[in-house]
């Protein structure tokens, strides 16, 4: 019953009621399509897969004290896009919006030079506009982390412990001899020097890509070094206040050891580069 009293609102609200707005449009067919596994968001055309509630322990011990002490958190179920927000996306952003961008156009493209690329040189200001603007919002560090392990417990990357390039796109595909860049024979799918076309590397077990390598991904959180020793054991938000905001995911240049999916990086706000990029969700908290 209550799938078919969805399907009457929305043939109500597409019909054209008197006061039936695109927005509004967009929000019914978003809401509507939460039951599914995967969903397209409305407003920019995101694939977004669904992250199952459940608890897990977050951080390693392998990390540093940043990355410690291990501590079991529980989350809410929340939807993620599946890619990281291409520059395709985060143009269409600011022409819809009349953003001002202050980045370079040229510079992204010197790292993501498509369409189909992840959006580079946004600052996490530029991030939350974004993910305002397509009424989503960042992921929390630990909605991060928790969709980056796919439901695999206690590994250092989205697959299990063990790394090749054939997981991900990270340092060593690349050396320059006299001026030349060389591509190196480590083999894999990863042949690019600097980032690689969003999906460009299988899933994770929720459904997700490239939450490891590629590009770091910005959180909503501030960054608390001791903020494990006493953060909530549910739906944590991250410190009230802060410096810098927290990143993940290691990047195109990092080495294999950063891309563990429980290493912390942090950036202040403001701070755009050829690393550094994001992705959305949408949910509870």
């Amino acid at each position: 019953m209550r799938k078919i009293s969805w399907v009457l609102i929305v043939l109500m609200v597409l019909a054209g009621g008197g006061d039936g707005s695109t927005e509004k449009k967009a929000i019914v067919k978003d809401e509507v399509t939460k039951a599914a596994k995967e969903i397209t968001w409305t407003k920019d055309g995101a694939k977004m897969a669904l992250v199952p509630a459940g608890s897990f322990g977050m951080g390693h011990h392998l990390d540093g004290v940043s990355g410690a002490p291990v501590h079991t958190v529980e989350l809410d179920e929340f939807y993620m896009d599946v890619h990281e927000v291409t520059v395709g996306q985060f143009r269409e952003f600011v022409n819809q919006s009349g953003y001002e961008y202050e980045g370079n156009w040229n510079d992204v493209a010197k790292y993501s030079p498509g369409d189909e690329y992840p959006m580079v040189y946004v600052n996490w200001n530029d991030a939350t506009a974004y993910a305002k603007w397509a009424r989503k919002r960042l992921p929390t560090e630990a909605e991060w982390e928790y969709a980056a392990r796919g439901g695999l417990a206690g590994k250092r990357y989205p697959w299990g412990d063990e790394i090749s390039h054939d997981n991900a796109n990270y340092n060593g595909t690349l050396i320059v001899v006299f001026t030349i860049p060389i591509l190196t024979p480590f083999g894999g799918k990863d042949k690019w020097s600097e980032c690689a076309p969003v999906g460009s590397f299988e899933a994770n077990g929720y459904g997700l890509h490239d939450m490891a390598g590629n590009v770091y991904e910005w959180c909503a959180d501030w960054y608390g070094e001791d903020y494990y020793s006493s953060s909530p054991d549910k739906n944590p938000p991250g410190p009230g206040t802060g410096t810098f905001r927290v990143l993940r995911g290691g990047y195109w240049g990092t080495s294999a050891n950063d891309l563990s999916l429980a290493n912390r990086y942090y950036d202040p706000p403001g701070a755009g580069n050829n690393s550094g990029g994001f992705r959305c969700v949408s949910g509870s908290l």
